[in-house]
């Protein structure tokens, strides 16, 4: 990748121009880590769907409150079985470059979605579509199968496998968006760059400074572009937390999408309303590789897990008052009647807990003197870092000897996808309110092809044949009530295995600008520039 990789194309350099004047509005946005990629079915993270978000858009859009609304699609019928949703498509919808968008644009993409040799680790997202999971794993090699149709040029059939009552905001994630395949059959892995990308969405990517900023204009064919009141949005790397919200203070930057915790009191005194924390539907969590001894073990994995002392995370080490998490299905998720998971050793004294673990941990052969050396993983920030250290000394007292590593978040989460790690942190923010959204992640993996495994974003390698038996029954349940059950059975399966470490309950953490009106806190921490003014 070039230093700088500007476009050449005329349009997108009268755009360029027409943004550096001073009459441009322009959103500095302190976006966190380094894009990996910004092809819809290689991304993974929120700070690359921050930018994904803004130059595609699929059938359908996010409002202010991060609710599904008509995108590319005008309008839609279901079948009154609810298996078969038939979407008619905007005639305005026009790709960046001038050609119109299809029903094929959509076919396409749901077929390189599901191509095993995509491996699109989010696939599983999009599963309640007719044989993807079948074509995804191989079984299947004949993509007209897929439930995916294009009737005429405007009008998208997709067949379920049983009714999904999420269907439409699951619609809103990436992995559902359109792509352009003459675009990626002309450029292969560089379509995505400046001068080669297309988009059907509300800004145009015309400048990527690797490690430092991208940026986008405002799109001239978007069918929404005259109600857009930004008409510039520069992405800011900003891992260092600190740094970014030294650059916040002096003005280069409107919005910051997470800061230090140990800052959030000194916020709220010297820039009233200005931090904005609230309640959203995601879980913070440390995944171990359970392809490799120890951690194999669930005994080790269990005293790793008990001797963590949550209450004190959210409170003291962070200071911006999260609360605890002992199960993996967030509270306040839509589709979930019954009573939260809570195993049983939660409610016992911490004290004691660590006793049971130093047991656990003895048995496996491990003592303070004889400590199990253990490298835990986070991706650079300063807010990993400070639980990472707390929690270290949390295992220090029942054996476990723990070596801090920190990377930049590409390369960390290519490590944990590429399982070569032993305890990494991670997070998971739900795409849908559903809780099958988080207990999809830990799905047994789909053999390929070739006889390798894809893990999607199951890191840790959890693997249990009745977990997966209860999803896919949870999948084909039609009746609420008893998709709950099920899906609360698979929830307890797997926390009872301690298949992961939840830690807590993600609490979105931005800081907005009095400039900026249109930022509105949700569950889902989505706010979509189009939405967004700011007055200078």
């Amino acid at each position: 990748m070039t230093q700088v990789l500007k476009v050449a194309a005329a349009a997108g350099a009268l755009a360029a121009l027409m943004s550096s004047t001073a009459l441009a509005v322009t959103l500095n946005l302190g976006n966190g880590g380094e894009p990996g990629s910004l092809d819809p079915h290689k991304v993974a993270g929120d700070w690359e769907n921050r930018i994904v978000g803004e130059y595609l858009e699929g059938l359908m859009a996010e409002d202010i409150n991060a609710d599904a609304i008509p995108g590319q699609a005008e309008s839609w019928t279901i079948s009154d079985d609810g298996t078969v949703y038939t979407f008619k498509l905007r005639a305005d919808a026009v790709w960046s470059d001038g050609v119109p968008v299809t029903a094929q644009n959509f076919v396409d993409a749901f077929q390189r979605l599901f191509d095993p040799k995509t491996a699109a680790e989010y696939a599983y997202l999009q599963f309640p579509i007719k044989n993807s999971s079948k074509i995804a794993a191989g079984e299947i090699t004949d993509f007209s199968e897929l439930g995916v149709k294009a009737i005429d040029d405007k009008t998208l059939e997709i067949t379920l496998e049983a009714p999904t009552p999420f269907f439409l905001q699951a619609l809103t994630h990436y992995t559902a968006f359109p792509i352009r395949k003459d675009i990626i059959e002309k450029f292969g892995d560089q379509w995505t760059q400046p001068g080669n990308i297309v988009g059907n969405g509300p800004y145009s990517i015309v400048e990527w400074v690797p490690g430092s900023y991208l940026r986008g204009v405002k799109s001239e064919t978007y069918y929404g572009k005259d109600a857009l009141k930004i008409d510039e949005i520069r992405w800011d790397n900003t891992e260092d937390l600190t740094a970014a919200l030294n650059r916040y203070r002096a003005g280069e930057l409107d919005i910051l999408t997470d800061f230090p915790a140990d800052q959030y009191k000194f916020l709220q005194d010297n820039y009233p309303g200005q931090a904005h924390v609230a309640p959203f539907l995601g879980v913070y969590y440390y995944v171990m590789n359970q392809s490799k001894a120890p951690l194999d073990n669930v005994n080790v994995r269990k005293a790793l897990s008990i001797s963590v002392l949550r209450d004190v995370i959210g409170p003291d080490v962070l200071g911006t008052g999260e609360l605890p998490a002992y199960g993996w299905v967030p509270p306040g998720t839509s589709n979930y009647e019954g009573e939260q998971y809570m195993p049983e050793w939660a409610s016992v004294p911490y004290d004691q807990r660590v006793e049971e673990a130093k047991k656990l941990m003895a048995d496996a052969g491990f003592t303070p003197e004889s400590p199990l050396k253990m490298q835990l993983r986070y991706n650079t920030n300063e807010n990993h870092q400070r639980i990472a250290v707390a929690i270290s000394d949390m295992w220090k007292q029942i054996g476990v000897e723990v070596e801090l590593f920190n990377a930049e978040t590409a390369v960390h989460y290519d490590a944990l996808n590429a399982g070569d790690f032993q305890v990494g942190r991670a997070g998971w923010l739900l795409d849908y309110s559903d809780a099958s959204n988080t207990l999809d992640l830990l799905r047994t993996g789909i053999k390929q092809a070739d006889g390798t495994m894809n893990w999607g974003n199951n890191y840790g390698r959890y693997s249990n044949a009745k977990f997966d038996e209860l999803m896919d029954a949870a999948a084909k349940e039609l009746d609420l009530g008893k998709r709950a059950g099920l899906l609360h059975d698979a929830e307890k399966l797997a926390m009872d295995e301690f298949a992961v470490i939840p830690i807590y309950w993600y609490v979105s953490k931005n800081v907005v600008s009095p400039k900026i009106t249109g930022f509105n806190d949700n569950a889902k921490d989505i706010n979509r520039v189009r939405w967004m003014t700011k007055s200078e």
